[in-house]
C-alpha cells in the first residue's frame, strides 16, 4: 500500500498566514509493458484470442487505464488562519469517489461526505475532494479508505474533530455473486469531538443525510 507524503511548498504571504503543503503520493510505479503482457495472458486464459483484430490493442488500453486509476494527482494543501474563530461544522457533501476493490479489481463508486470542526486553521474546500481522491486512487477496501481520509485530515489540519462518511456501490457485489444491484455500502470514521461529543456527532450525521 502506497502512502501519501506532504512536502513543504512555501508560504503565499510574507507573514506566513497561508500554509501550503505539496502533497504527493509515494508509489513504486507501474510497469506498463509487464501489465500489457499480463492482460494478454489473462485474455488467453479466458479463452479469447488476444491477437484478434478487436482485442489486439486491448492489453495496452487496459494497462494504461489501470495506471491512470491508480495514480492520484499531486496537489497543494493550503490552510488559512481561522481569524474569525469559526467553531461550527464545515461539511462538503456528495464528493464523487471512485476506487478499485482490491479483492476483485472491480470498481466501486459513490459519494463521500467530509466534515471538520475548525481549530486554529481552516482548509480550502476543494482540498477535501483532493484528499478523498488521494486515497481512492488505489487498490482499496471502503473501510480503509474512510479511515485514511479522516486520519490524514486530523494529522495535517489539526482540527477539533473530523468526520467522513462514504456511500458506494460495489460492482463486485452488484455484477457478480449475489448481484445486489443498487445496494450501497455506508462506512464512517470519526475523530476528535465528532466522535466524543454526542451533539456534534449527531449534527454531522444529520447534515450528511445519514441516519446515525
Amino acid at each position: 500500500m502506497s502512502e501519501s507524503v506532504a512536502q513543504p511548498a512555501g508560504d503565499a504571504s510574507p507573514d506566513h498566514q497561508h500554509r501550503r503543503l505539496r502533497v504527493v503520493r509515494g508509489h513504486d510505479g507501474v510497469d506498463l509493458a509487464a501489465a500489457q503482457r499480463a492482460v494478454a495472458d489473462l485474455l488467453t486464459a479466458l479463452g479469447r484470442d488476444a491477437t484478434s483484430e478487436h482485442l489486439a490493442d486491448t492489453p495496452r488500453r487496459v494497462a494504461h487505464a489501470y495506471a491512470e486509476l491508480l495514480a492520484p494527482r499531486e496537489f497543494n494543501l493550503t490552510t488559512f488562519p481561522n481569524e474569525e474563530g469559526y467553531d461550527e461544522l464545515v461539511l462538503a457533501r456528495d464528493i464523487p469517489v471512485q476506487s478499485l476493490c482490491e479483492h476483485h479489481l472491480l470498481p466501486f463508486q459513490g459519494v463521500a461526505h467530509v466534515g471538520y470542526l475548525p481549530g486554529e486553521r481552516i482548509l480550502g474546500l476543494s482540498k477535501l475532494a483532493r484528499v478523498v481522491e488521494l486515497f481512492a486512487r488505489d487498490l482499496q477496501v471502503q473501510e480503509r479508505l474512510t479511515k485514511q481520509v479522516a486520519g490524514w485530515l486530523q494529522e495535517h489540519l489539526a482540527p477539533k474533530g473530523v468526520g467522513v462518511v462514504i456511500e458506494a456501490e460495489h460492482l463486485c457485489m452488484s455484477m457478480r455473486g449475489v448481484q445486489a444491484r443498487g445496494s450501497r455500502t455506508v462506512t464512517s470514521a470519526l475523530q476528535g469531538l465528532l466522535r466524543e461529543d454526542p451533539r456534534s456527532r449527531q449534527e454531522f450525521f444529520a447534515l450528511s443525510g445519514v441516519h446515525a
